[in-house]
């Protein structure tokens, strides 16, 4: 029976009843946003036709609206077979106004772009494209959406995990009747990843049932949910230091703060944060925390394990551009394999709001004159040149100020070559470095400081740095068609007879900074080039450098910028282990973005402190000029500060059912703790693993960790899915620098494999990074 059916069912009674069910529904749920009563959540929960856009060709009306759980986005859909009408709100990564994604900028004339806009998903997702009747509907679509994001994401752990345990009730409850017997009961622990035997399951609903009545309703549901919610392992830090009649007062939350969680705190600074966090009104005039208000602090981001201090940029920032390990992407273009992938824009908009400072771009000739980005001699697909450019312009310095790279893989004509320079130039206008800072011959990079909303070209250039200001310019010149670098960078077979390439002079003219050069060692590279000449190294070149002659490298890197990036053999565009060229010193290690995985996991912990602004300067061991560093042998040295961290796994939260389709598949969790640095601080502990316990299973197990030189060294944390006949499926999963965790106990959000926020979830550690003995 549909559910139109059964509507048509039900008596005018009943469905008044339904109809009031449904708005006191969507009125909590707007209460626990923060947004009860809102206009633009109600224009949301009201919702209206809107033409989604796939093509030129297909442009259907289809109804939206935001559902009563304010969590839930509906529409119509005219695929009688298919299962699921709607979307999460939790996983749209951004709203964007207007033709402001590649399938509206392709199929929507410009005439049209006030009426369109488009929701972009989290991972790979496709884009989904909207059009509105006019501008003004558009307008109140996107900043609905965009207020009820905000929301969502400023909502504390604590209110989060409320909001995600009603939800489940809701599921849990069919018949809508706001009252659980005990079969809905079971439903729901499963719902919440738990499975608990019938035994307990009607010992706990018989605990709740205080009325006899056969099932929970209003204080009953209440008693539920806190006797589920309750933390034990918090309630026992609590009692061990509230010791003011059995609550804790300043002086003992302060003992707390500097004895377990060792921060430099002061009576002052327990009072903010009874101010803040306690939940009891009397309580908190008479100074005190009660227990709930203890949990709720031990919830919030001021909490977690990552130091608030390194949130926003607190590096200096007026060094010079190669003292900085700089975020960067290789084959940027592509969403998928580089075989026969899909090249977008899109790729582009999402590596750059990522933070990443350094795209690149493979340009062969295209038709009508036009160049074209695509993965040469391959069946990806292409995209135009002058589009890659404007996404460029528009979202460079969207989420960091400081400068983006441009890498450009050349492959093209003069003719066309000319062409690329005036989009470069037209485009990017003010914003693009092309000619040296200062009125002198410069002799070391400018700092991102300086470079603050500038693009930098590196590609080939006809002329040394000096020829800029004596107008000793060459008019034409060649190059080959790739340095050896770059030379068959993906495996591909070229043409057997390599054709050397005229180099455009307006071309070159538009690289200053990052000009680049064949690689013919060390010693020719600091006697014969100059600062600005830098080379790219394919994965294999780089780690025999890194492995073979470190320190070499690490000075190479102290002068020079290098690049290095995956090699051809990588056709599903996996990544390779970026640690080890870190270690050495280089800057540009670029990854394939649109992969995810540990390696673009650990990249996304490596650029997490500093604003997440893509640049994070190297320790000044890999700054210094006659500093001897050799990550492969530990000599005696400025880099040897060896800390002891120690590392309890208490318990986890709200983990996510991974198999969501199967309401009886419940995970087996495990924490694994893996250390990557120099060689000598690699390691990997795991804990036993929990059966049949999502919603909050406990370890209590210790690890130690002997670290030698914690400056580079990343922290990463792994939740997996235990399985005894096949791989363990990952959960969750967070990296950090070691020298941004904050001692003591300690939340842990968790990730999923594409680097997006788990709702909810999180870990509960006990941590401690000491100077070893």
């Amino acid at each position: 029976m549909s559910c139109c059916e059964k509507k048509a069912l039900r008596s005018p009674s009943e469905e008044l009843a339904q109809q009031q069910r449904v708005k006191k529904l969507a009125q909590e749920n707007g209460k626990r946003i923060g947004l009860e009563g809102d206009p633009d959540l109600n224009f949301l929960l009201v919702g209206g036709m809107l033409t989604k856009i796939r093509s030129r060709s297909w442009q259907k009306s289809r109804f939206y609206r935001l559902q009563e759980d304010c969590k839930t986005v509906w529409h119509e859909s005219n695929k009688p077979f298919k299962r699921k009408h709607t979307f999460s709100v939790d996983d749209i990564d951004s709203v964007r106004n207007g033709r402001q994604s590649e399938g509206l900028n392709k199929h929507i004339d410009p005439s049209e772009e006030e009426r369109c806009f488009s929701i972009v998903f989290k991972g790979r997702k496709k884009v989904l494209d909207l059009m509105a009747t006019d501008k003004e509907e558009a307008s109140q679509w996107v900043k609905s959406f965009e207020k009820v994001l905000n929301n969502m994401r400023n909502l504390s752990r604590q209110q989060k995990t409320q909001h995600w345990i009603i939800d489940c009730m809701r599921k849990a409850d069919k018949n809508e009747d706001n009252k659980m017997n005990l079969k809905e009961l079971k439903r729901f622990l499963r719902h919440v990843n738990i499975e608990v035997d019938d035994t307990y399951a009607e010992a706990l609903f018989k605990k709740c049932d205080e009325s006899n009545s056969g099932y929970l309703e209003d204080f009953e549901i209440k008693r539920f949910y806190d006797l589920l919610t309750q933390r034990e392992e918090i309630d026992v830090i609590y009692q061990n230091y509230a010791q003011t009649d059995g609550q804790m007062s300043a002086r003992d939350l302060l003992n707390f703060l500097l004895n377990e969680q060792r921060e430099n705190a002061t009576v002052s600074d327990a009072l903010r944060l009874i101010e803040k966090y306690e939940v009891d009104e009397t309580a908190k005039q008479n100074h005190l925390m009660t227990k709930d208000g203890f949990q709720m602090f031990l919830q919030h981001e001021d909490s977690d394990i990552f130091n608030p201090a390194y949130k926003n940029v607190y590096q200096d920032m007026t060094q010079p551009l190669n003292h900085y390990y700089i975020s960067s992407s290789h084959n940027t273009y592509l969403t998928h394999d580089q075989l026969k992938g899909p090249s977008s824009t899109e790729a582009y908009i999402r590596a750059l709001m990522k933070s990443c400072r350094c795209v690149e771009l493979d340009i062969w000739d295209g038709p009508n004159g036009e160049p074209i980005i695509y993965h040469g001699y391959t069946l990806t697909s292409k995209i135009l040149f002058r589009d890659v450019i404007k996404v460029i312009k528009d979202y460079a310095f969207k989420t960091s100020d400081y400068p983006v790279i441009l890498s450009l893989e050349n492959h093209c004509s003069v003719d066309q070559q000319k062409l690329m320079a005036h989009y470069i130039v037209s485009i990017l206008g003010d914003a693009l470095v092309n000619k040296p800072l200062g009125k002198v011959i410069p002799t070391t990079f400018p700092s991102p400081e300086e470079l603050k909303g500038k693009f930098l070209i590196k590609g080939k250039c006809l002329n040394k740095l000096d020829a800029m200001f004596n107008n000793n310019t060459i008019s034409d010149g060649t190059v080959s068609e790739e340095d050896e670098a770059a030379e068959q960078e993906n495996g591909q077979k070229a043409p057997q007879k390599k054709s050397k390439i005229r180099l455009a002079k307006e071309l070159s003219d538009v690289v200053v900074y990052c000009k680049s050069v064949h690689f013919n060692g060390f010693e020719h590279a600091r006697d014969k080039l100059d600062f600005n000449e830098m080379s790219s190294f394919k994965e294999s070149k780089a780690f025999n450098l890194a492995e073979n002659s470190p320190t070499a490298f690490m000075h190479h890197n102290i002068d020079k910028l290098s690049r290095t990036y995956p090699g051809g053999s990588r056709t599903d565009s996996s990544n390779y282990n970026p640690v080890p060229l870190w270690n050495a010193g280089c800057q540009i290690v670029a990854l394939n973005f649109q992969t995810p995985g540990k390696e673009m996991q650990i990249n996304q912990g490596r650029f997490l402190p500093n604003g997440m602004s893509g640049y994070i300067l190297k320790p000044e061991f890999q700054r210094d000029p006659s500093s001897q560093f050799d990550p492969t042998s530990l000599s005696h040295g400025p880099w040897l500060r060896k800390k002891t961290l120690h590392v309890m796994v208490i318990s986890a939260q709200q983990l996510p059912k991974l198999n969501v389709d199967k309401q009886k598949s419940i995970v087996d969790p495990l924490v694994r703790l893996e250390i990557y640095g120099v060689w000598a601080d690699n390691a990997t502990k795991e804990t036993h693993y929990i059966d049949n316990n999502g919603f909050n299973p406990m370890w209590n197990e210790r690890f130690q960790f002997d670290i030698h030189v914690p400056e580079l060294a990343i922290l990463r944390v792994v939740v997996e899915d235990y399985d005894a006949t096949s791989a363990n499926d990952l959960i969750g999963q967070y990296c950090l620098p070691l020298t941004c965790v904050q001692n003591g106990y300690r939340h842990v959000p968790l990730l999923n494999k594409n680097g997006d926020l788990i709702s909810s979830a999180g870990l509960f550690v006990h941590i401690m990074l000491l100077d070893a003995n």
